[in-house]
């Protein structure tokens, strides 16, 4: 079976410890080296690469396997960071939202949020001129505004206890946040960077006007390259890095806070989400998710612990079932929980106070030996500014290495994008009728996952035996080697709950099958 991923840049279809030696002996030599495949290096490398740099991205884990895969999937503002009086980093926000969603329109989405009037929490008045702050701050004109909605008639108070009567819907914007990060680094590596996964940061050192790093792979063979610039990326692990690897203390402070999520089976059937206001004063989400199912989070609490196993506590899957439960007519308990994650956001730690007050905002550090070989650190963030993020660290990179061009991102769809901001509808027509034999679900998940490419992936098959073996849920063997040798799968949780969400409606006997697959099948 052929597959054509465009301008390949792969290094996993390698066999273990092979892919940092031929890089070795080739290509020992960078602009750029970005440790971390999260949401923020990927953007960076893809950035970088557009500008002409040669770019090698590590990344210890799966891209994505991080925070960047464990958020609440909304490219939004963030409403409640007005309370906070951080008009700055809302506005900033509200500008990326409509530039992400037009060049991402298979993967995002404009949705709809619903929020109840409470008694004795904000007030109304209170409620109106946020709303109409939001509205205004980001200057769209994409998404529809404002309005006041009566829960007694329209269909989004059926769900909701009745004596909430009153409700604002205002617009934001939904995100598969984990594919978001896969096909950044698709498209840096369509652009010549390299993306080595499982692979990880062991030492760096500064030698004159460039970087000697040593990387490491998952069997253990270590590999030494060059680069002139040195980006940390590595989101909660962005301390451990500049200790571990770097050997510095004089890094900036940080603060981790756990944002937890559950899911269960749809709690209605419209496909607007909730805005719930908690009497903490803390806010919960309820999306509609992966058409089945309900998505409601997040918590906010400070992180204390080990940083490389994070779950939703038995706790905070209380706390969010009782937050849920003050809403919805029928309560929803821990026994309703079908999937549950968590991630760490890394804050800012000189900022007291409660978790969920703490800024979301960014800071980038650059520090350099005499004019050279600057380290470029990432501190916070929020997944809607990913983008600027990346043109601001590329920006800094500007007096050490030759930029080409000018910035290109806000106006560059990512691989599949290609496609009107509406055309969703379009493409699934056009595969069900070119790929008649798959059901209508699978077509549907194929277009939002992949957009235009799902041709490409899809190829000349046609019929469901050419597909090859069926893992469940729709997944193909054909499917399973595109996620393989293009975008740097390499376990069925890297494709059953970051490349898709399968997982959902797979049995852990299937997932078991499937992993045992892929070993009898690498390369």
């Amino acid at each position: 079976m052929q597959l054509h991923c465009r301008n390949i840049s792969v290094d996993h279809r390698l066999p273990i410890g092979q892919g940092l030696k031929l890089m070795q002996d080739s290509i020992g030599k960078f602009d750029v080296l970005i440790v971390g495949g999260g949401v923020n290096g990927t953007g960076i490398a893809r950035d970088a690469s557009g500008r002409g740099l040669s770019v090698i991205l590590c990344e210890k884990d799966d891209l994505a396997s991080g925070t960047s895969s464990k958020a609440t999937k909304l490219f939004h503002g963030g409403l409640r960071y007005l309370e906070h009086y951080e008009f700055g980093l809302v506005r900033k926000a509200l500008k990326e939202r409509e530039v992400l969603l037009r060049n991402m329109p298979h993967i995002a989405r404009p949705m709809r949020f619903i929020l109840p009037h409470v008694k004795g929490m904000r007030p109304a008045w209170l409620l109106r001129i946020g709303l109409f702050i939001y509205d205004h701050l980001g200057g769209h004109r994409m998404l529809q505004g404002t309005k006041v909605l009566d829960l007694r008639t329209d269909e989004a108070g059926r769900p909701l206890k009745p004596h909430f009567r009153r409700a604002f819907e205002y617009s934001d914007g939904w995100v598969d946040d984990a594919r978001l990060v896969v096909l950044n680094a698709r498209d840096a590596a369509d652009r010549g960077a390299r993306i080595v996964t499982r692979t990880r940061l062991v030492n760096a050192r500064r030698n004159g006007d460039h970087w000697v790093t040593t990387l490491e792979d998952a069997s253990g063979r270590e590999t030494q390259l060059h680069c002139r610039i040195l980006v940390n990326a590595a989101g909660p692990w962005v301390n451990s890095v500049a200790e571990d690897a770097l050997r510095q203390n004089d890094h900036d402070p940080i603060r981790l806070v756990r944002g937890s999520h559950i899911v269960v089976r749809k709690l209605f059937d419209h496909d607007r989400a909730y805005f719930f206001q908690n009497g903490d004063g803390r806010i919960v989400f309820a999306l509609p998710y992966e058409t089945d199912f309900t998505l409601i989070g997040t918590t906010d609490v400070d992180h204390t612990g080990a940083t490389d196993a994070v779950v939703c506590t038995d706790a905070e899957q209380q706390y969010l079932c009782r937050a849920a439960s003050e809403y919805f007519e029928h309560p929803v308990s821990v026994g309703d929980v079908v999937w549950s994650y968590a991630g760490l956001r890394p804050l800012d730690g000189d900022q007291g106070g409660k978790a969920a007050a703490a800024s979301r905002d960014y800071h980038i550090h650059v520090g350099d030996q005499n004019g050279r070989a600057p380290l470029i650190s990432i501190y916070g963030g929020k997944i809607t500014t990913f983008r600027i993020l990346a043109e601001q660290v590329v920006a800094e990179m500007a007096p050490y290495v030759g930029l080409n061009g000018l910035p290109w991102t806000d106006h560059s769809p990512l691989p599949g994008g290609d496609m009107a901001f509406d055309g969703l509808v379009d493409l699934v027509a056009k595969l069900q009728k070119r790929y008649d034999f798959l059901d209508e679900r699978t077509v549907g998940r194929i277009a939002r996952a992949y957009g235009t490419r799902a041709f490409d992936m899809l190829g000349s098959v046609g019929t469901a035996q050419d597909m090859g073996q069926d893992f469940g849920a729709g997944l193909s063997a054909r499917e399973v080697r595109w996620l393989v040798e293009c975008e740097w799968a390499t376990t069925a949780e890297d494709i059953v709950w970051r490349r898709s969400k399968c997982g959902l409606r797979m049995s852990s006997e299937q997932i078991a099958r499937l992993d045992v697959w892929l070993k009898e099948h690498r390369t």
